[in-house]
């Protein structure tokens, strides 16, 4: 097929890394696995840190969606439009347009729909997310908290599950050797969620009552200054390795023995299950779409949300027990290997987009 790929938060060739950028990368990665040919439709960002920015963009929009109905008239259409993650502060204004013009498959991933944000003045842009949803063929939920989401505000939608997933062949390459203690997380220094987990892990470290730990961070980010001063207390038993090349990732977690990140508010977090490839358990708390890529019990521990000694207390167990520590090093290595490895996501894209098209367009 040909597929037109577009996301309205960040383009998968924006410059600035994130975990929006991975999952559309590897969205595109696993669509193409399959012979399919992806083309990045537009670069236009839709995203507005306010109700009003958002419903600025407009105008823009119905730019490039003229600009792509002559593109398509003229050189021939795709046969599916696949929009990842639109959301209240990023709509997708393109894709329901196109596909009724050139009447194909409108496809979402990653969609999500929270009625609480209409009462918080964004009622307006969900309406442009609802109506999307509601058209498209499918909606690929990545997480079941997106599912049920979705499901009960426009019980109309046509809904499927796709859970998040990674290449793993970078991390599956490097035989596990861990070093004992060693802590490794992976996060961009930045507001927000993750400015709370590095607070929340720096308090949950300084109760760990133990002298065999140390940590590595590796990222970066606006508010780096800020972070190695939550950790300055620690002395040298924090580094900072900052930004890395994902080969250079992937050589830090195959040294780590425990992954040690919170997790506050995170949609899911792709480097849980990098780590998990790396042969690491996580410690994470049970929020948001967490435990959707860390398996309590299985692929590492998770403890109740906002109970940081909870959380402490799993470190010190992990670090105590290498027995089980080793035992969800292995059950994290088959969990990535075996459930959520681009070549399964492959599989399953494959197997749901496929009906969607006509077979004289698949020809």
């Amino acid at each position: 097929m040909q597929i037109a790929f577009y996301a309205p938060l960040k383009s998968p060739d924006h410059p600035v890394p994130s975990g929006d950028r991975l999952m559309a990368r590897l969205l595109i990665a696993a669509l193409s696995a399959r012979g399919h040919r992806v083309t990045v439709a537009s670069t236009l960002r839709a995203f507005g840190a306010t109700p009003e920015a958002v419903m600025e963009g407009g105008a823009a929009a119905r730019a490039e969606v003229e600009r792509l109905t002559a593109l398509y008239e003229g050189e021939g259409g795709p046969d599916l439009w696949f929009t990842y993650h639109p959301y209240y502060k990023a709509p997708d204004r393109l894709g329901p347009a196109i596909a009724r013009r050139f009447a194909i498959p409108y496809v979402t991933a990653e969609a999500s729909y929270s009625a609480r944000r209409d009462r918080a003045g964004w009622a307006e842009a969900q309406a442009l997310v609802r109506a999307a949803v509601s058209e498209a063929a499918l909606n690929l939920c990545m997480t079941d908290r997106d599912r049920a989401g979705l499901v009960d505000a426009i019980p109309q939608a046509r809904v499927a599950r796709l859970p998040p997933f990674i290449d793993a062949a970078r991390f599956l390459a490097l035989p596990p050797r861990p070093e004992p203690g060693h802590l490794v997380a992976v996060a961009m220094m930045r507001a927000g969620d993750k400015m709370d987990s590095f607070r929340f892990l720096a308090e949950a470290l300084a109760l760990l009552d133990r002298p065999d730990w140390r940590l590595t961070l590796v990222g970066g980010g606006p508010l780096e200054a800020e972070v190695r001063a939550l950790f300055a207390r620690f002395g040298a038993r924090v580094t900072f390795a900052g930004e890395r090349p994902p080969e250079e990732v992937a050589a830090i977690l195959s040294t780590a023995a425990l992954y040690a990140w919170p997790g506050c508010g995170e949609a899911y977090g792709l480097a849980y299950l990098e780590a998990a490839a790396s042969g690491v358990p996580a410690v994470a708390q049970a929020i948001a779409g967490v435990p959707e890529v860390v398996m309590a019990g299985q692929t590492g521990l998770l403890t109740p949300a906002g109970d940081v000694a909870a959380y402490a207390e799993a470190l010190a167990r992990l670090l105590a027990e290498p027995a089980l520590r080793d035992r969800l090093a292995d059950g994290a290595r088959r969990f990535v290997t075996e459930e959520r490895d681009l070549g399964r996501a492959a599989d399953r894209l494959d197997a749901l987009l496929r009906p969607l098209v006509s077979p004289l367009a698949r020809l």
